[in-house]
C-alpha cells in the first residue's frame, strides 16, 4: 500500500513480449495489484507476464482486439473489483518510469486531486531530438484538447501515465469512453463534465526499444472528430443540463449574432458588386452583430477558463468503497477473462 491506499497498476499490452517482463519486475513494492490486459496479442505477451511468478499479477486476455482504451477500461473494472483505492495506468512498453510513481500519487493522496497525469514537456529540454512536425503536432493537439476538455492548465494530453481515484472511476461512464487512441482525450472531457480536480506532474518518458503502432493518418481524424463532438457534449452537460450558466447564454447568443452578421455581410458584398455602393445602414447591420457576437464568444471563453477544475475544493479524505469484496475472493472471480 502507499500511504494507506491500495494501489493497482493497469497495464494495457499489445504484442509486448519483449518488454512486459521489465514492466512487472520494476513495479514498486507498494503496488498491490498489477492488472495486465493482453489485447489479443499475436505474440507471447500473456505467457511472459504469467512467467514472472509475481503474486500481484492478474492477466486478462481479450478475445478480440479492442484498442488501448478498451484494454484500459477492462483493467480499471478489474482493479475496482480488486478493491483498489487508486488506479495507475502504465504502458506495456516500459516507457513510463516507475520511480516517478510516488510523484503521480502524491497529488491524489495528499492534495485531494481526483486525477493526475504525467507531462513530458515541462522543460525546454523535453523537445530536444524531437522532429519539428512532432513538436508542432503536440502543441496543436494540446491546444485543441484544452479547448474541448476545459482543462486549460494541462498539456501533453496523449500521455497515458495517469492516476485516478476510485470514486472518480466509479462515476465515469466507462461504457461510453473511446476505445482506441482518442481514449486519453475522451477521459479529460468526461472528467471535466464531472468537475474532477486534475493536475499535471512533470515526468519524463523513457524511450528505448519500443515500437509505436500509431498510424497518424488514421489517429488524427479520429481524435479531431472526438474533440469536436466532445466539446459540444461538455458544453451541453456542464453549462446547460447540470446548471444553466451564463456561458451557455454567451455561446448561443454569440454564435447567432456572429452568423447573422456574417450572412448580412456576405449579402451586402454580393448586392454591391459593381456600381452600387453599400449604405451605412447595411454596413452597420453586418458589422455590429458580428463584433458583438465575437465579444460574447470571448467572454464565454474566459468564463470557461475560470471554470477549469484545477484545484480541489476540499481537503483529501479516504475514499468510500461501494460493496468491497475481500481481495482474494475478487481475484478468483476476476481470473477468468471478461468479455472485451
Amino acid at each position: 500500500m502507499y500511504e494507506n491506499h491500495r494501489i493497482a497498476a493497469v497495464v494495457p499490452a499489445y504484442n509486448e513480449e519483449k518488454l512486459i517482463t521489465k514492466v512487472i519486475t520494476t513495479m514498486p513494492d507498494f503496488v498491490d495489484h498489477i492488472v495486465i490486459v493482453d489485447d489479443k496479442s499475436s505474440d507471447a505477451t500473456a505467457e511472459r507476464a504469467r512467467s514472472t511468478g509475481d503474486p500481484r499479477v492478474l492477466v486478462i486476455t481479450h478475445e478480440k482486439n479492442t484498442g488501448v482504451g478498451g484494454a484500459i477500461i477492462t483493467g480499471h473494472r478489474a482493479a475496482l473489483d480488486l478493491g483498489a483505492d487508486i488506479d495507475v495506468v502504465m504502458a506495456g512498453d516500459a516507457q513510463m518510469d516507475p520511480s516517478y510513481l510516488p510523484a503521480l500519487l502524491d497529488p491524489i493522496v495528499h492534495e485531494g486531486y481526483g486525477f493526475a497525469k504525467a507531462n513530458r514537456f515541462f522543460s525546454t529540454g523535453s523537445y530536444q531530438g524531437m522532429p519539428a512536425y512532432r513538436v508542432l503536432g503536440n502543441i496543436v493537439l494540446s491546444f485543441l484538447t484544452k479547448f474541448a476538455s476545459g482543462y486549460w492548465h494541462m498539456f501533453d494530453p496523449q500521455n497515458g501515465y495517469t492516476a485516478t481515484r476510485r470514486d472518480v472511476l466509479q462515476r465515469m461512464p466507462m461504457h461510453q469512453l473511446a476505445r482506441r487512441y482518442s481514449y486519453e482525450n475522451d477521459v479529460l472531457i468526461n472528467l471535466n463534465i464531472l468537475r474532477v480536480p486534475a493536475t499535471d506532474v512533470p515526468i519524463p518518458a523513457v524511450y528505448g526499444d519500443e515500437i509505436s503502432s500509431i498510424k497518424l493518418r488514421r489517429v488524427g481524424p479520429e481524435i479531431a472528430n472526438l474533440l469536436f463532438r466532445g466539446f459540444w457534449r461538455r458544453f451541453l452537460w456542464k453549462y446547460v443540463v447540470h446548471s444553466f450558466s451564463p456561458v451557455a447564454l454567451f455561446v448561443i447568443g454569440g454564435l447567432l449574432l456572429t452568423l447573422f452578421g456574417t450572412a448580412v455581410g456576405i449579402w451586402t458584398i454580393i448586392e454591391t458588386i459593381g456600381p452600387p455602393a453599400a449604405t451605412a445602414g447595411s454596413v452597420i447591420l453586418a458589422v455590429a452583430p458580428f463584433l458583438l457576437g465575437m465579444q460574447m464568444l470571448m467572454y464565454a471563453l474566459m468564463l470557461d477558463i475560470q471554470e477549469s477544475p484545477d484545484r480541489p475544493s476540499a481537503p483529501p479524505s479516504r475514499q468510500l468503497r461501494e460493496d468491497p469484496l475481500p481481495p482474494r475472493a475478487v481475484r478468483q472471480v476476476s481470473s477468468s477473462p471478461p468479455a472485451a
